[in-house]
């Protein structure tokens, strides 16, 4: 198995979970700053769970997760500069 690879899904996994709850706590008292922080937060924990589990590395090897992943962390990206 590609070690590198799930190493970097897992680095973009804790990258987002990491954004989201510095966000949560840099705006403590904003509205709806929960479900804000939780969009950053939720697919991050995913993914990091995902890298650690057998199927997770399986599917990680796959063109079309490393396409799937990089699209949604754009994404997730854009939404924590535009929050």
């Amino acid at each position: 198995m590609n070690n590198i690879r799930i190493n970097n899904f897992r680095m973009g996994a804790y990258a987002a979970l990491a954004v989201g709850l510095i966000n949560l706590r840099y705006q403590t008292g904003a509205s709806a700053n929960l479900s804000k922080s939780l969009v950053l937060i939720i697919p991050g924990g995913l993914l990091l769970a995902i890298s650690f589990a057998e199927f997770g590395k399986k599917w990680m090897q796959n063109k079309g997760a490393a396409l799937t992943c990089a699209v949604i962390g754009g994404l997730l990206l854009i939404y924590s500069f535009v929050l």
